[in-house]
């Protein structure tokens, strides 16, 4: 098996035990024994629990920068993107904490620790709403004056929203596709264009 094999095993190993038994109440030999792996392999890689910890967080966040990409990527316009960028988010993140039992409480405890581990998810997203905000200037369908502020007050609204929204606090009881139209108008206004209609 190779090196990054190994580790990835080691961390998909981790992210189960930390879902079913939190980070507390897993050891390294716990993972180390249900990864097959031993012990001295798992230190091969791993310091200590909080990097390996470190590293599940990562590697939930590459998922999500996966699918963010995929959607810059997409023949839409850029309002579109911006609507699908904004809900591919906060649904991602909610996938992700939902999906990780007891991993979830050590996540909004822990926040500050994946605030840390988020940095770099958080640049490649603010430069993907960079680019989509700068190719819908140059189309006409924003007016925005400065493409970096726009781009940094967008990422941290969502980011803000992530809490409620994991928890059902948004649109109580409303489908994605309920509130879609709404969300479109809010922001669409904020960037000073009307709704294009398909």
């Amino acid at each position: 098996m190779s090196i990054s094999k190994t580790r990835q095993l080691l961390v998909d190993v981790a992210r189960q035990l930390f879902a079913k038994k939190g980070m507390e109440n897993t050891t390294m030999n716990d993972i180390a024994m249900a990864s097959g792996k031993g012990r001295r392999t798992l230190y091969t890689y791993f310091k200590n629990k909080e990097e390996i910890y470190y590293a599940v967080i990562e590697s939930e966040l590459e998922r999500l920068s996966d699918q963010l990409d995929e959607v810059a990527s997409k023949r839409i316009s850029p309002q579109e993107k911006i609507i699908e960028l904004i809900y591919t988010h906060l649904s991602m993140i909610k996938e992700t904490v939902v999906r990780n039992g007891n991993l979830r409480a050590e996540f909004f405890r822990n926040i500050w620790m994946v605030e840390k581990v988020r940095k770099h998810f958080d640049e490649d997203e603010l430069e993907i709403l960079r680019k989509v905000y700068s190719e819908g200037k140059a189309e006409g369908e924003f007016d925005i004056d400065n493409v970096d502020l726009v781009a940094d007050i967008t990422h941290y609204c969502v980011k803000g929203l992530e809490v409620p929204y994991i928890y059902g606090r948004l649109g109580h009881g409303m489908t994605t596709e309920d509130t879609k139209p709404q969300v479109a108008k809010f922001v669409y206004g904020a960037l000073g264009r009307k709704i294009i209609k398909n």
